[in-house]
């Protein structure tokens, strides 16, 4: 995960890019990971942990009747969230993050591992949402990799 983080760290220096997050499932990880490189206040605007409904309706204004329709682990709300972040920040590129990362909270429909994203890049919205296994840890570690491998892909 180290070399993607500098990866994109460089990518978004080198185009003098700015970056903000709205996580939930990963609890702040991918804000960690941003953090982590020496010189991250050139590219990290900042980051949101909207765990719970009422968080993400409060900080990034996502319309409790989305959540209520399409559930907190959507494509729907994912990019909710990101609309959120983009519309509190003047950063280029934004990243949602809304799963459940168990090892409970899993339904038929949407079990343990499901995580849908949302993401701005230059104003391009895109949603995504992966099926990942393993452990609660495991779940919200890939989960920062594909943000982050999707992240540098579309950079």
């Amino acid at each position: 995960m180290n070399e993607r983080i500098h990866a994109l760290a460089k990518l978004l220096i080198d185009d003098n890019l700015t970056i903000s997050v709205a996580e939930s499932c990963t609890g702040g990880a991918l804000t960690s990971a941003l953090t982590s490189v020496s010189g991250a206040s050139s590219y990290f605007d900042r980051g949101y942990i909207a765990y719970s409904n009422k968080a993400k309706v409060d900080m990034l204004k996502v319309d409790s009747q989305v959540i209520g329709t399409k559930g907190a682990v959507s494509e729907a709300v994912a990019i909710a969230m990101v609309k959120g972040v983009v519309g509190q920040s003047d950063s280029d590129v934004a990243v949602a993050i809304t799963g459940i990362a168990g090892p409970t909270g899993g339904t038929k429909e949407k079990p343990v591992g499901t995580v849908c994203f949302g993401f701005c890049v230059k104003n391009n919205l895109s949603t995504n949402t992966q099926s990942f296994q393993g452990s609660r840890e495991e779940i919200v570690n890939q989960s920062v990799d594909f943000a982050l491998n999707r992240l540098i892909s579309s950079l």
